[in-house]
This record gives C-alpha cells, sequence and structure tokens, in this order.
C-alpha cells in the first residue's frame, strides 16, 4: 500500500539499539489518514509514532477496517522496503511491474520486497466489507539494493497452545518459522484468542516487541487494549501474556532493533536525502520502476519534497 498523503512528513528511523533496551509498557495512539482523498479509506497509522518509529524493523503500520469500503491504490513505487499485507476480512488484488496479478484473502500473505525499485497497485471489490493491515519492513543497508520480487503464501505454520493459536506471517516464533523471506530477525504473527482464554506466549528477550489488537479486547502484559492503539512493550521480555474474557485476535511484531539510521520519505527508505532526490526523479520521469500492467487509474504523482534536506535521524525523539 501506499503512502498518499500529499505532504509527507520526514520520519526519524533508526538509531542504537540502547535507546530501547529494557521492558516498556507504552500505549502509542495513531492518527487518522484518508488514502486517495477526502472520500478515500480511512485507515489507523501506528507506525511511525511521535516517538516510536520503529519496532525491530517494522517500520510502518495501517490499521484499516472493519468497514465496507474500497481499495483503491494506483501505481506506485517503493524502495528499500517489504511491504506486508494481512487481511482479516475481504480480499485485494496485486499486481506489480513484475507482472505478478494476485488476489489475498484472510489467512494469506503477500510479501513484496521492493529492494532497489519496484512499483506495485492495490484495489478491492466495490460493495464488500474490508479490514487488515498493510505493513512495511526496512530493509537493512547490505539489502536496500536487491532485486525487487513477490512472494504468496496461502498456507502459513502456526504455534499453538492453550486457548489460542499463532499464525506465523514473518521470521519466527516460539521455534515455528514463516516460508516468507526476511532480511532481518524478525517475529510477525497473528494470535487469536477464544473466549476467556489466558495465554502465554514465548518471546525473544533479545527483540523489542508491541501489540495491536485487530479484534476485541484483550489484556496484554497487565495493559487493557483495544483496536486503536498500539502497545509498545519494549526489549527484555521472555513472554507475552494475553487474556480475553470474549473471542480476539491481535497482531504481535517484533524484532532485532534496527541500529542503522535511515530516511522514510513518501514510499521510499533510504540512506540520505540524494538516495531520496535520486528515486523521485526516477520515478516522475519513468525510469527504473517499470510498468504495472492493468492498474487502475494513472500512476500515483510524487509529491513536492521539503525545502530543507531529509537527514537520517535516531529512531526515538
Amino acid at each position: 500500500m501506499s503512502n498518499l498523503e500529499r505532504a509527507p512528513r520526514e520520519t526519524e528511523c533508526g538509531g542504537p539499539a540502547s535507546a530501547v533496551a529494557g521492558p516498556a509498557g507504552e500505549l502509542l495512539t495513531g492518527r487518522e489518514v484518508v488514502l486517495g482523498g477526502t472520500r478515500g479509506m480511512k485507515v489507523t497509522r501506528t507506525l511511525p509514532n511521535r516517538d516510536v518509529r520503529m519496532v525491530g524493523a517494522w517500520c510502518f503500520l495501517d490499521h484499516y477496517g472493519p468497514e465496507r469500503t474500497a481499495m483503491r491504490v494506483p501505481a506506485h513505487p517503493h524502495t528499500g522496503l517489504q511491504t506486508v499485507s494481512w487481511l482479516v476480512e475481504g480480499e485485494v488484488l496485486h499486481r506489480d511491474c513484475l507482472g505478478s496479478e494476485q488476489v489475498i484473502r484472510p489467512g494469506q500473505l503477500n510479501l513484496m520486497t521492493a529492494g532497489r525499485a519496484i512499483s506495485h497497485s492495490e484495489e478491492s471489490p466495490e460493495g464488500r466489507d474490508l479490514h487488515g493491515v498493510q505493513l512495511w519492513v526496512a530493509l537493512p543497508s547490505a539489502h536496500r539494493g536487491t532485486e525487487p520480487a513477490f512472494e504468496h503464501h496461502p498456507v502459513l505454520p502456526s504455534l499453538t497452545g492453550p486457548g489460542f493459536t499463532a499464525t506465523v506471517l514473518m521470521g519466527e516464533l516460539g521455534g515455528v518459522v514463516s516460508p516468507a523471506r526476511v532480511h532481518s530477525p524478525l517475529t510477525g504473527a497473528e494470535i487469536t484468542l477464544h473466549e476467556g482464554a489466558s495465554a502465554t506466549v514465548p518471546l525473544r528477550p533479545d527483540f523489542e516487541h508491541a501489540v495491536l489488537s485487530l479484534s476485541g479486547t484483550v489484556n496484554a502484559c497487565g495493559n487493557d487494549l483495544a483496536p486503536g492503539p498500539l502497545l509498545y512493550l519494549g526489549t527484555g521480555r521472555s513472554e507475552l501474556t494475553l487474556r480475553a474474557e470474549r473471542d480476539a485476535r491481535v497482531l504481535l511484531l517484533g524484532g532485532e532493533p534496527f541500529e542503522e539510521r535511515i530516511v522514510m520519505w513518501w514510499n521510499f527508505v533510504g540512506g540520505d536525502h540524494d538516495e531520496i532526490v535520486r528515486f523521485r526523479r526516477e520515478w516522475t520521469t519513468g525510469e527504473t520502476f517499470g510498468v504495472v500492467p492493468g492498474a487502475p487509474g494513472t500512476r500515483l504523482p510524487a509529491p513536492d519534497l521539503p525545502g530543507v534536506p531529509l537527514k537520517p535521524r535516531g529512531r526515538h525523539r
């Protein structure tokens, strides 16, 4: 999914792992963003947040729905990241400049690695309920120039325990490993909880973690969590305790604290201002990013760059 804001802010990302050492329990309030103009689809964006920019390499999180709406995102570019699409309800058609054309449905994973440059589009049927999340994973500098790729995983492994099932989208959880390709140590999982369940999910204490409620209210490590805010848990935890009075599902994100400093602007991740300027120029002039066959509408124009240089900055204020 694109960041469709016409005046995107410079996002400060990356920084020393010591900045996030130790457990935390901070509720990060998201902001409402309307994709594609005033009548577009509404999302709640909790990453990047004002204070916590990333969780591991996870650098972008939009939660949308449940709502009867239609996603219409025309061809647009990405660099230096992976897009991770996960649905709770509905379906979305992905197309990209590599020739991929793939419908994603609940329980399936679409993973696009932008690498040096890719363009894609997304759309959903009119008049149907849609509910899901769109995430980005920042690529470390050693992999930002990798060749673009697309993966579709219709079946994913799961970790089960008393009262819960955790579907592993990305990386590893409790020894269960997703087939999706990763470029840094990660965890991404959807955890479903049954009514009255009290569950304990294993975590890696060297990872930082965060939890988002997708449906229902859960108590996570002593914090009541309803859909909306992201609960940032920090590092140093070996387990996650969840309790639910009613059926619920949550998204668990984690990863090794991302030590590199990066620039994230619009739909690009790069190492410095000059890279972002080049990416924007190449998209505007039609270089590098290819053509998306069958994409709806006209390709998305790049917004104007700010009047000051974009600087790689630390991940926390």
